[in-house]
């Protein structure tokens, strides 16, 4: 079925945002590794200073969610925009004050603008689009392009421009979605029943906020929260130590560039063509969540990416091709089931708390899924074999609250009906 108009202008307004996060959020680590020769700081000190600005990015999602219940999630979009685009025209100005605290400053900036953008976006479209599916697999698709596009935007940039220059040039897009934003005409509540109250409203006391979260945590809600919990402790511990280890594999350590393109890594290409199939399965994820339950579909995506994870033990030992079709598999599966999980969100709330609901989400997502990135640490020290076990064991905890989910689905979905429980 072709997206309405309405479903069209939210669609192009979120696909928007959504890239643009993932573009400022992944362009962050090019410029790490020139500000570590700049500034002479050790690799700690500017941990340091990154650390709390990804903090604020998962935890500032529950705050953030509360503030879009209260003014509006078009409007919270906007400011996200303007605030990531000004953090990095802030860190673009402290390259000429020469000082590692501004950018310490501009990130912090830009981890508490982009910290919205997830809760609101995702909101918005919950409340406002009829074909959720299509629209989800699309929002998906257009964050993936963003994770892809930003790293090497940057690099290519840095090869002819100095970093200041670079950091300035990467905020353009931000102003460009602010203005394309004001602009775009849709109605922010057209998929919920007319009797919902899904659109701003006064702001929350804070025993209003705690009875709210009491209702939420009684329902079906809890448990899609612990699954996705579970999915972002297995998504940041892939993602965040799955380039290192494709460094150290002698499969792609033994592939020889021309001279040209030395400085490139070949596992680099191998990483970034993970997150551009990666679109793929946003995209069919997004499109089968019109056909099959979100208990359902996530359960058995689970129970994928844990004999992917574990799959990657022997197939790291093995032949260049061999790495590169599980690496695109993976790709496929991990982005496949965050159609699912969203679209659980929208199911198992009510409207009205619909921005609080995605902001308890990415909490959990980025926020609580951080942990892995310690952990995996932790056990790469030991063995890489245990970390792939690790990865595994979080998709089998996810596979078996999904399951219990479609084991007791009609018994939850009837305790707590919602105008929007029903809408799919």
């Amino acid at each position: 079925m072709a997206l309405n108009a309405n479903d069209r202008s939210i669609a192009g307004f979120t696909m928007a945002g959504h890239a643009l996060v993932h573009w400022f959020e992944t362009s962050i680590p090019i410029l790490l590794v020139v500000w570590l020769a700049e500034f002479d700081v050790s690799l700690l000190v500017l941990g340091l200073v990154l650390a709390p600005s990804y903090g604020l990015f998962g935890f500032g999602a529950l705050p953030a969610g509360v503030l879009v219940d209260r003014f509006g999630a078009k409007r919270l979009v906007l400011l996200c925009l303007a605030g990531m685009s000004g953090a990095f025209l802030l860190i673009a100005g402290a390259g000429y004050l020469d000082s590692i605290y501004a950018i310490a400053v501009g990130l912090l900036l830009w981890g508490l603008a982009a910290s919205v953008y997830h809760p609101a976006g995702l909101a918005l479209i919950s409340t406002g689009v009829e074909e959720r599916g299509t629209v989800f697999a699309w929002h998906g698709m257009a964050g993936n392009a963003g994770i892809a596009l930003g790293p090497f935007a940057a690099a290519t940039l840095l090869i002819v421009l100095e970093w200041q220059h670079v950091a300035a040039i990467l905020a353009a897009p931000g102003a460009l979605a602010v203005l394309y934003g004001l602009s775009a005409d849709f109605e922010a509540t057209a998929a919920v029943e007319d009797d919902a109250d899904a659109g701003p409203d006064e702001a929350l006391s804070l025993p209003e906020l705690v009875a709210n979260t009491k209702v939420l945590f009684a329902s079906t809600f809890a448990l899609v929260f612990a699954i996705v919990t579970f999915e972002g402790l297995y998504y940041r511990g892939m993602l965040t130590y799955l380039p290192e280890i494709l460094h150290g594999l002698p499969a792609t350590d033994a592939l020889a560039l021309s001279e040209g393109l030395r400085g490139i890594e070949p596992a680099d290409y191998i990483y970034v063509g993970l997150l551009v199939v990666g679109m793929a399965g946003q995209y069919v994820g997004g499109k089968l969540t019109d056909r099959f339950s979100p208990a359902r579909g996530m359960a058995a995506i689970f129970a994928v990416l844990a004999v992917l994870a574990v799959a990657f033990v022997p197939v790291t030992g093995m032949g260049l091709a061999a790495i590169v079709a599980l690496c695109g598999v993976f790709g496929f599966f991990l982005f496949a089931i965050q159609p699912f999980y969203q679209n659980a969100v929208a199911v198992y709330t009510p409207a009205d708390t619909r921005g609080l609901s995605y902001g308890y989400t990415y909490f959990g997502e980025f926020g609580l899924g951080a942990a892995s990135i310690a952990l995996g640490g932790f056990v790469l020290d030991v063995s890489l074999g245990w970390f792939f076990v690790m990865i595994a064991a979080f998709a089998l905890g996810g596979l078996a609250l999904s399951t219990a989910l479609v084991a007791g689905l009609d018994r939850f979905a009837d305790s707590e009906p919602t105008p929007s429980a029903t809408d799919d």
